[in-house]
């Protein structure tokens, strides 16, 4: 996989790090305590991988768990929480999942920041990745968000991704109907996870699929590939490769967007995104068609009614299509076709005027 995300142009549009998940240890610790690798899977160890790795220009990620087993039954970090930090910086690890799974979520409040710290306390950067609110959300505990952005770099709130359209459409609807909760804790360096990308798999269709990018891009979410990039198909390829979806993701504001609109099968999602001019937001703007009837669904709308209203216009692009509809003005209709379990995504980007004084704060748009 590391070859060809080199190879194969995902790591020239930005992908970097290879992630091992669960199952990549030995059923017991050695006789230090310390933690093994598969002797099958990896007869080499994960340092010679990490190198493997750093040798190609990309980054390390590994996984293990705040609890006595991982979730495949694996040995847990409870116990070694010091000795598994300095073991994962001694393999040059660039990335931490630490999941959840047999560990008491009235624990995580302390555990998951003692972890955290004993990483700082290696003195190498890892990114660190909790699961630490989605086990307190199902046990009935409100998290600590405050904490929890203070000390992880990015969490999972809610189920795991399986390889359907129905497992995908169950995280947008928990996104949309609880944005008012998750969406104020994202922004740079602290992200909300919704879970890996499924495109190029066997559970999505085509259009599907490009529903998927769209949305993690609206929703700031970590891009984690889960394919096996030996065997998927060009056009799944060029989806997670599209650069202007990508950069709309990896916008510098970080801000989380929103669902603003949703009837009858129909949903409009949105942005703010960069370039700003006199306090006027740019965005990108997702059309979301959920309904099952066979034909693609008409949308029509005017800028203004998404919340575009500076008064210099925006130029609107379609970042599938790549249409350029040139500027426009917020009495604009746009009015875009979008196919059954598909999406048309814009990006409006806000023109510079400046004879424009007029201060408007777009956030206000979105607190309704």
């Amino acid at each position: 996989m590391a070859d060809l995300v080199v190879s194969e142009g995902y790591a020239a549009v930005g992908y970097e790090y290879i992630n091992v998940d669960d199952c990549w240890l030995e059923k017991s610790r050695g006789l230090h305590g310390e933690l093994l690798a598969d002797r099958r899977r990896f007869p080499r160890g994960m340092k010679a991988l990490s190198e493997y790795i750093h040798a190609r220009g990309l980054k390390f990620g590994i996984y293990q768990d705040f609890g006595n087993y991982t979730c495949a039954g694996y040995p847990g970090i409870l116990g070694y929480l010091g000795q598994d930090a300095q073991q994962f910086a001694d393999w040059e690890v660039d990335y931490v999942k630490l999941d959840g799974c047999y560990s008491l979520p009235t624990d995580m409040d302390h555990g998951y920041p003692e972890f955290g710290r004993h990483l700082n306390a290696t003195g190498r950067a890892m990114i660190y990745s909790c699961s630490w609110p989605v086990y307190q959300i199902y046990a009935g505990i409100a998290p600590n968000f405050s904490s929890i952005i203070e000390h992880c770099n990015l969490w999972r709130n809610y189920d795991d991704i399986q390889d359907s359209w129905a497992s995908l459409e169950t995280i947008i609807d928990y996104y949309g109907n609880n944005q008012d909760a998750i969406v104020p804790n994202a922004g740079p360096g602290h992200w909300n996870d919704p879970d890996m990308l499924i495109i190029g798999n066997f559970g999505l269709s085509y259009e599907q699929s490009k529903t998927q990018f769209a949305l993690w891009a609206i929703m700031a979410a970590p891009l984690l590939m889960s394919v096996d990039l030996r065997t998927i198909r060009p056009e799944f390829k060029a989806i997670l490769q599209n650069r202007k979806i990508i950069a709309v993701d990896q916008d510098p504001l970080g801000i989380q967007g929103r669902r603003i609109y949703k009837h009858k099968g129909i949903e409009i999602w949105s942005r703010p995104i960069t370039p700003i001019y006199h306090t006027y937001y740019s965005y990108a703007v997702a059309f979301v068609n959920r309904r099952t009837d066979g034909t693609p669904s008409d949308v029509a709308v005017t800028l203004r009614e998404l919340g575009l209203i500076s008064p210099s216009g925006y130029r609107v692009e379609d970042l599938y299509e790549e249409v350029d509809y040139g500027v426009l003005s917020p009495q604009t209709k746009i009015k875009v076709k979008v196919n059954p379990s598909g999406v048309v995504i814009l990006r409006a980007d806000v023109q510079p005027d400046r004879y424009s004084r007029t201060p408007y704060t777009p956030l206000n748009y979105f607190r309704g």
